[in-house]
């Protein structure tokens, strides 16, 4: 599976009904795939905390993932959980949200894009959107006064459609 495939049919969908275990595990053969073509070693704990990351839309610390580890009987030291969050990260399969210093899994794995996280405070799911790099109108602002935007990840907090649905008025 290609991951032009993965980016065009996986749009934000954590807010959204659909069928989660399709989601996940198409993300991670295009993780797998992706890493074959670039000769990438998923070794076992980074498939893991990929695994973790992929069960839901939730965004999880790196203590979390650290203690999941530790039960699925991997070695349960921070450096474990750090190098492959940093592997998972640096190769597009995974996206540090700064605001809560978490971790989500990227729905649009090895594609250059600029992540656009909508995160609910309520239920605390994250969807990803994205835009291509370089289209926005951030973009054409910053080449205006000769900027050159390396990387851009925009995080907007607020509440979900489901949440809104549930609390009162």
């Amino acid at each position: 599976m290609s991951s032009k495939k993965v980016q065009s049919e996986l749009p934000a969908r954590a807010f959204l009904v659909h069928d989660h275990e399709e989601c996940s595990r198409s993300l991670m053969d295009a993780a797998h795939a992706i890493c074959a073509e670039r000769g990438l070693r998923l070794t076992p704990v980074r498939e893991k905390v990929l695994e973790l990351l992929l069960k839901s839309h939730a965004p999880l610390g790196a203590y979390v993932i650290l203690s999941e580890l530790a039960v699925a009987g991997f070695r349960a030291q921070p450096p474990v959980a750090y190098r492959a969050l940093e592997f998972l990260v640096e190769n597009g399969f995974a996206h540090r949200i700064e605001k809560i210093n978490a971790f989500v899994a990227c729905n649009q794995p090895g594609e250059g894009h600029a992540p656009v996280f909508m995160i609910c405070n309520d239920c605390g799911q994250v969807a990803e959107t994205s835009e291509k790099i370089g289209s926005g109108s951030l973009d054409l602002t910053a080449r205006a006064i000769g900027f050159d935007i390396q990387h851009t990840v925009v995080e907007a907090q607020g509440r979900c459609a489901g949440c809104r649905e549930r609390a009162p008025l």
